[in-house]
């Protein structure tokens, strides 16, 4: 009797694939969690890519004597080279601008590291364009 009653207790203490078990609930959190903090950097970066595209554009299309549609050409350019990585598919456009002002739209993709994560990216920059005054 006394024989059993320790075989149970040595049962009862033993922790033997304890340590298994938490890493195969733990270790998928944090993969994910790592998952997520990196799509969230491609986010941010594609993010000021496109806005920093968007200013370069403004500039073009603001500065005297620029056609309208050189705004959406250099933010493109720029947004390509400078985006190269973190901005895919850019796409602008001069939706918004008035005869006063200058709106560049850059919006493009943002590289998924998540699978079957589609996220987009959208940035405008409006300025005054410039009027020369005598």
């Amino acid at each position: 009797m006394n024989r059993s009653r320790a075989r149970i207790e040595q049962l009862r203490h033993d922790d033997g694939g304890a340590l298994t078990l938490s890493y195969v609930v733990v270790l998928p959190v944090v993969f994910l969690l790592i998952m997520v903090m990196i799509q969230a950097s491609f986010w941010f970066l594609a993010r000021d890519a496109a806005l920093a595209a968007a200013r370069q554009g403004a500039d073009a299309a603001r500065a005297l004597h620029a056609s309208r549609a050189s705004g959406p050409a250099v933010a493109v350019a720029f947004a390509r080279q400078a985006g190269r990585g973190y901005l895919e598919d850019p796409v602008a456009t001069t939706a918004g601008s008035t005869s006063t002002t200058v709106s560049i739209t850059v919006t493009g993709r943002v590289p998924s590291f998540v699978p079957g994560l589609v996220v987009r990216v959208s940035e405008t920059v409006q300025a005054p364009a410039e009027v020369f005054q005598p």
